[in-house]
């Protein structure tokens, strides 16, 4: 029933595959970027066809960014040659003709955070204001004469924090919260969020992200729980929004891969109250029904203090890795199978993807 393109072997991989089987359904096909890239596949028509996360594998970036050598551990490089390649290697799958699970407009959109961003807005989606910096520029320089006092500047095509700049001024004070670190005119994601307070070296790390085109937001402020700011990933399966993380970090990047630690759920929705609650999750339902043809999506939801506001920061493609979050039972996983095989009342989206695999 399913053929999952992905890195052969991924912790992901594996867990989709054990939730198909757990549900009794053949084992899925698993076909690898690399593969699809080199154009040696094939893929049944009769599946539906899973697009996971191509992420932390050297071969594959390199192969997706037509780079000729493989960049260094960590570096942050080539984003935008990276997003080309992704949807290209996709639109390779597209054409098999099985129906996917994440449409490949989709996906182009997901990895482009100027186009999701203006998306969202264009749906009246709470997001934080946002600009572009002009493509002629896309600079620090830029971004500080616009003259908004505090700005999450991001890589148009980045994903998981990875370049992610939190930066504050006032005056001719800078202060800087990043997982980069520049060296030897390199730039390296180090998963542990740096400060930063000179200005040189702040605007050298925003000016070679600028090489691939920058989207720059307001700084929108995180609620905290336990003297600790915090977000959420929510995942939203065929429409409706169930799991549910808490991300707390005593920085403004809240990534659990950055050192950072999952809140209690249960505290955070009792401090928020079910109103707050119920009306951040209709936001990322909200979110999600920008993308009708994608089965899944996972939204990182921001409230503001005193939880009277939220906002979305990000929507997430390949967001639903929530190991051991259950709900009815069910990981993120084993709920995407069920919405797939339940086919009811409230799955209208998934209408293209059961009549195709019909």
């Amino acid at each position: 029933m399913f053929t999952v393109v992905g890195i052969r072997g991924h912790r992901r991989v594996r867990l989709f595959r054990d939730a198909a089987l757990a549900a009794g359904l053949p084992e899925p096909a698993v076909v690898d970027w690399r593969e699809v890239i080199a154009g040696e596949f094939a893929i049944d028509r009769s599946t539906l066809v899973r697009l996971e996360s191509p992420g932390e594998d050297a071969e594959t970036d390199r192969l997706l960014r037509g780079a000729p050598t493989l960049a260094e551990h960590g570096e942050i490089v080539g984003l935008r040659a990276w997003h080309r390649g992704l949807v290209a290697a996709a639109r390779r799958v597209e054409a098999c003709g099985a129906p996917l699970l994440t449409p490949v407009d989709d996906l182009a959109v997901l990895f482009d955070k100027r186009r999701c961003h203006a998306r969202l807005t264009a749906h009246g989606v709470a997001v934080p204001e946002a600009f572009t910096p002009q493509r002629t520029t896309e600079s620090y320089e830029q971004v500080r004469a616009h003259g908004w006092p505090r700005v999450f500047v991001k890589p148009a095509h980045g994903s998981s924090a990875s370049g992610v700049v939190a930066l504050a001024f006032n005056g001719h004070r800078v202060s800087a919260y990043t997982s980069a670190v520049l060296d030897h005119d390199r730039l390296y994601n180090v998963l542990r969020v740096q400060h930063y307070t000179d200005e040189r070296l702040v605007a050298a790390i925003v000016d070679r992200l600028g090489a691939d085109g920058l989207h720059v937001e307001r700084w929108f402020p995180k609620a905290a729980h336990d003297g600790r700011v915090f977000d959420l990933r929510v995942v939203v399966i065929a429409g409706r929004a169930a799991h549910v993380v808490v991300r707390t970090g005593r920085s403004p990047m809240t990534n659990l891969h950055l050192g950072n630690a999952r809140g209690d759920l249960a505290a955070v929705r009792a401090a928020a109250g079910e109103q707050h609650w119920a009306a951040a999750m209709r936001t990322c339902e909200r979110a999600a029904a920008c993308f009708p043809g994608s089965l899944h999506v996972g939204v990182d939801l921001m409230f503001a203090p005193g939880y009277a506001r939220h906002a979305v920061a990000e929507v997430n493609a390949f967001g639903d890795l929530l190991p051991g979050v259950l709900v009815d039972g069910r990981d993120t996983y084993a709920a995407e199978i069920a919405a797939l095989t339940r086919h009811g009342p409230g799955t209208a989206p998934l209408d293209r993807l059961i009549g195709a695999a019909a």
